[in-house]
């Protein structure tokens, strides 16, 4: 699993860009919650879906 993946860092998910931005909530084990502006909270397996890290300026 991918060491960006901590509260608070902003993610995006590969296949589901109408999603929208998410903010990493918790991370328990491969079991990430993401709060997605646009679904609202997710579960995600990390070892199945690998998330894309947004860096500050690409909010």
């Amino acid at each position: 699993m991918s060491s960006f993946l901590v509260p608070g860092a902003y993610v995006r998910h590969p296949t589901e860009s109408g999603w929208g931005l998410g903010q990493v909530q918790s991370v328990v084990g491969n079991r990430v919650t993401v709060n997605f502006e646009n679904v609202g909270k997710q579960l995600i397996n990390a070892d199945v879906i690998h998330l894309v890290p947004v860096r500050d300026e690409e909010d």
